[in-house]
This record gives structure tokens, sequence and C-alpha cells, in this order.
């Protein structure tokens, strides 16, 4: 007998605008539930500013307190939680993906379907598309945007589903329902079908590309002209806890903090015991977080430790990385994140910066997500062209700054 799903993930909404939901997560642990968690709370656009989390290694209790929109779809991500929690394999025997012992399993694949879109263009048009997608869950794992000289967009959107339905009609008359709505007359031809996934193979990017966003990976210091999150600090200390490591972390919370904490964990097999997280006056984080290594032992090797330090420093100050480039007499927008070992990306950077360009009422002319390794990491990029035909209506910097601020939650 499993656990029933509603004693898993209990969700408390607030009665007030503006007041915290409360999520209370009670299920068996595995290395990397934490991140699994977090990276849904990102996908559904939650701020978290509180959470604890106790765990003994072989069940976990995970309390977070969130602020949702007016449009947040509750029993949804009920749903998906509950669905990423190991319990709810063991109760309905539907995979394997969520045993303790998956991570040497290999992830489930879901199929990949290409969505071409042909419509007019138009300010916002790529955002509204986006929008649609992810209140569908249909997941863009790569795109390739363009624009004819006569105003016609042609969309190429390389997706998965999250409900796995996209083979059917059903679900792609909704699909078609729902960007008709959002795009109206616009539209102009509308059809998905089923590719292969080696579409999606990653790609290098140029060296120009490599030398400005990825330097810092060779050099160990961020590339000058990027932005950066200030006021990082972090400690680690042997002495408190006979059985754990504790990491104590203060910075500047941003969209997506605690899961580019929890992803740098799992990433270097990290369990954490124990672990609370605040937000004080204004954005001023703190964290203490008890962990141990995968064998239970704490961190006592300095270079383990300085490792551990390096990269959390490295997330936690710059978990994006947007700078504008001239790309001959155009201008380009290029966005970068770390992908999971596991091969999942950031959620909901694509939609981001479309909503940062429609809030600035910047055109796209043409955009392509790609992937790029350097040394032993993995990163999505984004690269957006900039329709400069009747000039830019803000300032390069301004929309550079734009972009940061929304994708870091700062808006």
């Amino acid at each position: 007998m499993g656990i029933l799903s509603d004693d898993v993930v209990i969700i408390r909404q607030a009665e007030r605008e503006g007041d915290p939901s409360v999520i209370t997560i009670n299920c068996p642990d595995k290395t990397g539930l934490g991140c699994d968690l977090c990276r849904i709370l990102l996908f559904f656009g939650l701020n978290i500013v509180r959470g604890d989390v106790t765990t003994d290694g072989k069940w976990c209790y995970l309390v977070f307190w969130v602020i949702g929109k007016p449009n947040t779809r509750w029993n949804l991500l009920k749903m998906r939680l509950v669905e990423a929690s190991p319990s709810f394999a063991w109760a309905f025997g539907i995979s394997r993906t969520y045993l303790p012992d998956s991570d040497s399993l290999p992830p489930k694949l879901l199929d990949l379907f290409l969505l071409k879109l042909a419509c007019t263009d138009r300010t916002g048009l790529l955002f509204d598309v986006t929008e649609v997608l992810y209140k569908l869950e249909i997941n863009i794992e790569k795109v390739k945007i363009s624009t004819t000289p006569d105003g016609k967009v042609m969309d190429l959107f390389f997706v998965t589903d999250t409900r796995e339905l996209l083979g059917t009609g059903k679900r792609r008359e909704e699909v078609y329902e729902y960007l008709r709505d959002a795009i109206g007359d616009s539209m102009m031809s509308y059809d998905i079908e089923l590719v292969g996934p080696e579409i999606t193979a990653r790609s290098q990017a140029s060296s120009l590309v490599t030398e400005t966003l990825f330097s810092s990976d060779v050099s160990g210091e961020h590339p000058s002209g990027l932005h950066t999150s200030s006021s990082v600090s972090i400690a680690v200390d042997n002495s408190l806890s006979p059985a754990h490591t504790l990491i104590q972390i203060t910075c500047q919370d941003h969209k997506g903090l605690l899961y580019d904490i929890m992803r740098t964990f799992k990433d270097f097999n990290i369990q954490i015991s124990y672990g609370r997280f605040t937000i004080k006056r204004g954005r001023n984080c703190e964290i203490d977080l008890f962990i141990v290594q995968s064998d239970g032992r704490k961190i006592l090797d300095s270079s383990k430790q300085n490792a551990l330090i390096s990269r959390l420093r490295a997330e936690l100050q710059q978990p994006l990385r947007v700078v504008m480039m001239n790309r001959g007499p155009d201008t380009e927008l290029l966005v970068t994140n770390p992908v999971e070992l596991s091969g999942k990306g950031r959620p909901q950077v694509f939609h981001d910066i479309a909503l940062a360009l429609k809030k600035i009422n910047t055109c796209i002319f043409s955009a392509e997500i790609g992937r790029h390794v350097t040394g032993d990491r993995e990163w999505e990029v984004y690269k957006v062209l900039i329709n400069e035909e009747d000039s830019l209506p803000v300032s390069r910097s301004k929309i550079e700054e734009q972009v940061w601020n929304t994708l870091m939650g700062w808006e």
C-alpha cells in the first residue's frame, strides 16, 4: 500500500492577496528531490519566501511558503508535485523514475514534436505564443524563428508535452484553439508533427559567443559587462554538528534562487539533512543547510569544499548570463544558463525573454535555442536577433537590463 496522494502534498492557499500560501510535502526521500520540487515551483512562477527541509535520508518533510499569482493553477501544481515524489511511484507503480535508485537509470524521454506556426508579425507575438504553450504545459526544447521582409513570421517550435497527449487529435485541437484565441486573425497556418530526438542535438556556439559568455569558466572571473547579483557570502562550518557540514549563505534573492542551490547540490551528489531559507528585509536571504556527502559523511576535504563553494558562488552571482552583441549591422541578445546533469534546462527562460522585450516594445526578428558544452558543463544558449528596421525603441543597455531584471524576478 502506498500513501494517498492527498497526504503527500497539502496546499493551504493564502486568504489575502500578497500573503504566502503554504505547501507541505511529506514523502520518501531521494537525492535531488529538493531540486526537482523547486524546479516545479519555478515553472509555475511561484516566489519562495521561506522554506524548511528535514530528512533522515529515508523520509523527508518539506514546507514552502510561496507567493502565488491570481492565475496560479493550484490543483495542477499539486498534481505535478505529487508525481515528482517517490511515494507516487510506490503507491501507483507507474514508473521507476521516482525511486531512490533512479539516478542510475536513464531519464524517460518524451516524444518530440515540431509545431509550425505562420503569422503576421507584431510586437509581443512571441510572448503570446510562449504564454499559451506555458499554460498548456508544453515545453520548448528548441526554436527557430524568422521574419520575412514583408512582415510574415515562421515559427518552428520543437516541443515536448508534459501531459504526453500531443500525439492525439484532441490535444492538437486544444493547442490550436488556444493559439487562435491568443493570436487572432494574424495566424495564417498551424501544424504539429512528430519528429526524432536527433533534431535537438547540441550545436556549438561561435568562438565570439564562447569568449563572451563562457570565459569565466576558464578564468574563474565573470566576463566584463555581464550582470551579476551582489553580496554573496558562503561559509562552511564543520564544528557545529558532529555528523553534518553546515553551509551558511547570505545573498540577494532572485527568481529560482532555491532551485539554483538545490540544482548545485544535486549535481555534486550532496544530500541535505536539514535546511532553512528565509527572506529578510528587501531581497536579502539567509540560508542554513546541514549537508552530507552521498556516503553519509561530512565534507572534510578542503578541495571538495572549495569546489562546492566556488560553484555555489558562481550560480548565485550569475544564475544566467545576459549580453548584447553586434552581429554585423544588427543587434543580437544572448542569454545562457547551465543545464542540470540530468539534461533538464531552466524553466521559463524563453518565456521571460519574450515578456521582457514585449514590455519595452522591442520586436524580435529571429530567435534560436541551442546547447553548448564547455569543459564538463552544458549550457542552454538563447540567441535573439533584435529588429532594428526603424531603430531600437530603447537603448541596447536598457534592453539588456530589462531582460536581466525580468529573468531575475526583480520587476
